[in-house]
């Protein structure tokens, strides 16, 4: 069983986190299951930005990101060669490292 490691987050994982997956659910749907609750306004439609993750180790190993998620992607703050959208990203056989972004952009938001 694959394994997603998270990298500290101030808020959301402080002391950051290592996840059991399965292979093709999403990283996001992963890491909500944990208990690691990663902003995802449009309820994982590919609508918004709000789960963008940085792929700091397995990347390459992913499904490329299509033209949709990509055309999200280009919304995001803080953009990296490797960002993905949480909602997007299916976990495939291998382990990976992710970083969770300290800010995001979540125009939908009403709590803010």
């Amino acid at each position: 069983m694959p394994k997603i490691v998270v990298l500290p987050h101030q808020e959301l994982c402080p002391d950051g986190a290592v996840l059991e997956a399965q292979t093709g659910e999403t990283v996001l749907d992963a890491v909500l299951r944990n208990g690691i609750e990663i902003e995802h306004a449009c309820e994982k439609s590919c609508a918004c930005t709000t789960c963008h993750i940085i792929v700091r180790e397995g990347f390459d190993l992913l499904e490329q990101s299509d033209e949709l998620e990509d055309d999200m992607l280009d919304k995001a703050w803080g953009l990296e060669a490797e960002s993905r959208l949480g909602c997007q990203a299916v976990v495939a056989k291998d382990d990976l490292v992710i970083e969770i972004p300290r800010y995001t952009l979540n125009l939908a938001s009403e709590s803010h």
